[in-house]
């Protein structure tokens, strides 16, 4: 073998790893933003920091995400967001009761979300809202508006088919969603 074709052959390996890196950094940089934001809370994580658990530089950090609050929608909308149209899709098809529907509604969520590292962004959000107004709307648009409104078409669902009495939407949704 030609000392060419060598470095060629180690050359394409090489460009082929590198490219396989670069499609999964975007995950291994969420993973890690994630894993931080839980452990250390938002203000105090910093994407120098993120970058150095992803294996990065702040460089390459900066260029999938303009700012740690758009590396933080963006776990927020990997995590827990970016889950409910396949959420509603399923509730669209759901042939069960309504009873079946909530329970199995808590369990995806619980499988999901409430039993995983992402858990930790409800937590984190009801300790720092009140200093991130701005990331707190986000979350309010982005995860609360939506889990409402699934928690409200299913039990609106109950009350259509008589599986329900008659409520107060708005109570039942609170207290449906409220030890979540």
């Amino acid at each position: 073998m030609s000392l060419s074709k060598s470095f060629c052959d180690k050359s394409t390996a090489f460009s082929a790893k590198r490219e396989r890196r670069k499609q999964a950094r975007p995950g291994e940089l969420l993973d890690a933003a994630l894993d931080l934001f839980v452990e250390k809370g938002f203000a105090a994580t910093r994407v120098e920091e993120v970058a150095v658990r992803a294996g990065v530089s702040k460089g390459t950090l900066f260029l999938y995400f303009q700012s740690k609050e758009e590396l933080f929608k963006a776990v927020v909308r990997e995590n827990i967001s970016g889950r409910f149209k396949e959420w509603n899709d399923e509730f669209d098809s759901f042939e069960g009761s309504t009873a079946e529907m909530l329970s199995y509604c808590m369990s995806a969520w619980w499988e999901g979300v409430g039993a995983t590292r992402a858990s930790g962004i409800n937590k984190l959000m009801v300790s720092e809202a009140k200093n991130f107004p701005d990331i707190a709307a986000f979350y309010q648009q982005e995860v609360i508006r939506p889990g409402h409104a699934l928690i409200r078409r299913i039990l609106q669902r109950g009350m259509d088919r008589g599986e329900f009495r008659n409520m107060d939407l708005d109570y039942a949704v609170y207290s449906v969603v409220a030890p979540m």
